[in-house]
């Protein structure tokens, strides 16, 4: 790996283009910069927010934050401290070999690069029902969206969210959180579907707490008269004065289309591990491209923050000359709602069968603490291993305490290849305020055996 610069192109005549001011992208014209001072860096952002970070959106509705914190850092910081070429508020229209096009403050206008970087995120998937285009009825998508929903739902009582995954269970604790009477749609019987069912059960338990969940359902039609007032599917009607529709995104790939970028099967930018695509010269990181995965060497899709930013620095690293891979992804997330912590790495049961592994599997239930400290909260965990080779495929774990440390414990073993015995004899800490003498992962790896 070399972080280096060098590059044969020298002089302030190179010229670098990056589409979209997200993570991906405003982590790789910073790279760029870094590296090559005197390059020409220009950002094309089609909202007024850069470096954002719309997974703060349900924080917003909730009335934990406001939309103004959702940029990471000001314009400013990219302007005038790192001598980036930002144009907000410019959508790009087309793209040619050498050359693009946008329209900024109503005119139309043209760049040449010699390098480009599409970053052009993800969007949200719209599924044909009726109604759709009442009032009333959102998506979550960028943070300006945040703010329109946050007005939008004053006053309002009753509303009804449509996908219960990540997006769609963080919108009905913020709403639930505010008041209001919340119904959540799925598609499947629990929530956040990519759990197993012993894991999924328990999500499902903790949100039936809080919001009406109605699994097995497909919303077929939004109806009212001036806005939407009511919410048909396959099997019930609900009453709503708000919706909120979650039902996954979509890569942004028309530009990179047009020039003859090569999409993967997931329908997303094809990359490899150095985010170039087929193209020569044509990079692409963030929510709109394609990685490795790290367990099945498989390019997938997923768009997640910290793997957008990572993709993002390992792009512009390569094209100020460097040289580095980027080794992929494992799908690490993290989520709560009210008090429980959802978290996952690696690969269900499902997948890793999918994948040609060999699955086996242990479900445990234990307490954060040892039994006579004060405090201890219950936590679950299941672990997944491969039966031939002992490596530790995947772990799922919901509880009231303690989840990040040890899901993200379990995404580095992941990531370093242990089996079911480097984890059981992991050096894990413990102390009686912080965990059992038996720390819970370990327990799951002498159950797995080895």
């Amino acid at each position: 790996m070399a972080e280096t610069g060098d590059s044969g192109d020298s002089g302030s005549s190179v010229r670098v283009a990056v589409i979209g001011g997200g993570a991906g992208g405003m982590s790789a014209a910073s790279r760029v910069k870094a590296l090559k001072p005197e390059w020409d860096v220009s950002v094309f952002e089609a909202t007024n927010f850069v470096s954002h970070a719309p997974c703060g959106i349900p924080y917003v509705v909730e009335e934990l934050t406001d939309t103004s914190k959702l940029m990471y850092y000001p314009p400013s910081v990219f302007i005038e401290k790192r001598g980036i070429d930002l144009h907000m508020n410019t959508k790009v229209t087309k793209l040619e070999k050498g050359r693009l096009r946008y329209i900024e403050n109503g005119n139309e206008r043209e760049m040449e690069w010699d390098y480009l970087l599409i970053a052009s995120g993800a969007s949200p998937r719209v599924p044909p029902i009726d109604g759709i285009e009442l009032k009333g009825v959102y998506t979550v998508d960028l943070p300006p969206d945040a703010e329109m929903i946050h007005k939008a739902a004053k006053g309002v009582e009753e509303v009804v969210i449509i996908g219960a995954g990540y997006i769609g269970v963080e919108m009905a604790e913020a709403f639930a959180a505010t008041g209001k009477k919340v119904t959540l749609i799925g598609k499947y019987d629990y929530p956040l579907p990519r759990f197993d069912r012993e894991i999924g059960e328990v999500i499902k338990s903790e949100v039936e707490k809080r919001v009406s969940y109605r699994g097995g359902e497909l919303a077929q039609a939004f109806e009212g008269k001036d806005r939407v007032e009511r919410v048909i599917t396959d099997k019930n009607e609900y009453k709503a004065d708000l919706v909120i529709v979650a039902t996954g995104v979509k890569p942004n790939v028309e530009l990179a289309e047009e020039l003859g970028v090569k999409l993967g099967k997931t329908g997303a930018i094809e990359t490899d591990s150095r985010m170039r695509t087929n193209v020569e010269n044509v990079f692409a990181a963030g929510d709109c491209a394609e990685c490795r995965h790290m367990l099945t060497g498989e390019n997938v899709w997923i768009p997640l923050a910290p793997g957008a930013n990572k993709m993002g620095y390992v792009a512009g690293i390569n094209i100020a000359g460097g040289d580095i891979e980027f080794p992929g992804v494992l799908g690490t997330q993290i989520t709560k709602f009210f008090e429980l912590e959802i978290a996952g790495t690696g690969l269900n049961e499902k997948q890793a069968r999918e994948a040609g592994f060999e699955p086996k599997s242990t479900f445990i239930k234990a307490k954060t603490k040892v039994h006579y400290y004060p405090g201890g909260k219950e936590i679950m965990i299941k672990v997944v291993a491969d039966s031939k080779t002992k490596r530790v495929l995947g772990a799922q774990i919901v509880g009231y305490d303690a989840v990040l440390a040890r899901v993200n414990t379990m995404a580095a073993a992941i990531q370093a290849g242990f089996t079911t015995k480097d984890l059981f004899f992991a050096d894990l800490a413990y102390a009686p305020p912080f965990a059992p003498t038996w720390e819970p992962l370990i327990v799951a790896a002498r159950i797995l055996k080895f």
